[in-house]
Parts: C-alpha cells; structure tokens; sequence
C-alpha cells in the first residue's frame, strides 16, 4: 500500500471470464486487510493475506505521542499509514489539523471522531506540496514505523515546518516462508513487506507493486514487477486487469 490514499471508491462491479479472474496473495500485517476482498471480487479476482512482517507497539512512544498532542505541540499531525491511526486515535482529545495518507487510514480517524482530511494521491512525497505556504511555521507531528523516511523531513524542513516523528511501532520480519502455492499472484504493498518477505519465486507467478516506490525497491534488487499501481488497492487491481488484458 506501502502505505495504500484519498480517491472515491468505484461503484463499478468487473465482470470477468474465469480466464482474466486470478487469486492474489496480498502482503499485509495480519487483521489489516479490511476491504481487500471486497475490492479484488469487484475487479474480479479472489485474494487471501500473507504476513512477511508482524507490529511491535512502543507503548511509551505512543504515550509519549499523545501527551505530546495534548500539550497542543503540534499545528498538524500526519498518519502516513493505518496503524498509528488504529492506535493513537482512541487516545486523543485535542484535534489539530489531522491529514490522513489513504480512504482507509481515513476510515479509522473519521470512526474515532477524528476529522481529517485525506491527500488525493496515496504518497508522503505530496505531503508538503499538499499542504503549500501554509506549512511555513507549522509544528508537524509524525507518528509512523520505525521505518526512516528522511525525503519527508528534509521536505518539511525546506518548506519551514517542523517534524517530529516518533516512531511508535517496529515492523518485525516473520522469518516465514510466504505459502503461495495457490496463488496465480503475489501483490506486495510496500517496500519493507518486499525486502523482508521469503517466498519462492516461480515463472507462472505474477508479482505486483503496489505503487512506484515498492516498485523502485524491487528493481533496485534486480526484480521487476509485471504490473505497478498507483499505490491504493483499487488502482492496482485495475492496473492488473489493464495488463490482463494486454497479454490475453
């Protein structure tokens, strides 16, 4: 996903013939799947979860983080994936600007009563950009994985804001191998989830990114997916039915 960020869900229901309909095994942090499978039968296909990497929770951290928030230190919070959403939202009371990175991390602030709005594209890159002059000053609050992301300081700093991330969970590999022996496709949804993930590679196995960033990783490490999203789900899976039905 990748983090999966801000377009209105299609209503369109994909009919396919059993020729284009395929079984994706979809990388995710288990019980975040939500709406996967509702979203893969619109576009036609069947999926099912595999798990290269469990959450480890920081309670200080997180505790830290919502003090912190509470103190008013921040002009704006940024939850760049759904985790930190799911754990810090329940906590809060004060509510500064609240910008959320996809409709999903969205779905859990607004289900908390947090308001936010929801970048229109689905990376941190366009944090900043989305945000214009108004970011000059402003106190950024970044509660994420314990995944560097200097590109987005460096950006808010150029721009005149002031980031303070805390890094409130560690995304732990599971050393296991990915059961894909029923799958037609594999979708890997960030970056990490590819770098850490055991799995077989197989000719008759389509490999997906789900946007340009897991996609540039990939490559980085000699792979080169068959098919690269626009980072949400939906893009992607219509991103594979476009290519579906280039090579059919």
């Amino acid at each position: 996903m990748t983090g999966d960020k801000g377009v209105e869900i299609h209503t369109v229901i994909y009919e396919r013939g059993d020729d284009m309909a395929m079984k994706i095994a979809i990388t995710r942090l288990k019980g975040k799947e939500e709406k996967d499978k509702e979203y893969c039968a619109r576009y036609g296909h069947e999926c099912f979860i595999v798990t290269p990497l469990t959450a480890k929770v920081h309670d200080d951290r997180v505790a830290s983080f919502v003090k912190a928030v509470e103190r008013d230190d921040f002009d704006c919070i940024f939850f760049t994936s759904a985790l930190p959403a799911q754990i810090i939202a329940p906590l809060i009371t004060r509510r500064p600007r609240v910008i959320a990175i996809g409709p999903q991390t969205a779905r859990i602030l607004k289900s908390h009563s947090v308001d936010c709005e929801t970048l229109p594209t689905y990376y941190s890159r366009d944090f900043v950009p989305y945000l214009g002059s108004w970011i000059k000053g402003k106190r950024i609050g970044i509660p994420r994985a314990d995944v560097p992301n200097p590109d987005l300081l460096e950006a808010i700093s150029k721009a005149g804001g002031i980031a303070t991330e805390i890094r409130c969970y560690s995304l732990v590999p599971t050393g296991q191998v990915l059961d894909l022996k029923d799958a037609d496709a594999i979708l890997f949804t960030s970056a990490m989830s590819f770098k850490q993930a055991k799995w077989k590679r197989s000719p008759d196995l389509l490999v997906i990114a789900i946007g340009d960033v897991t996609a540039s990783v990939m490559v980085a490490d000699g792979f080169r997916p068959d098919v690269v999203g626009d980072g949400s789900l939906e893009g992607t899976l219509q991103k594979l039915n476009d290519y579906r039905k280039k090579v059919e």
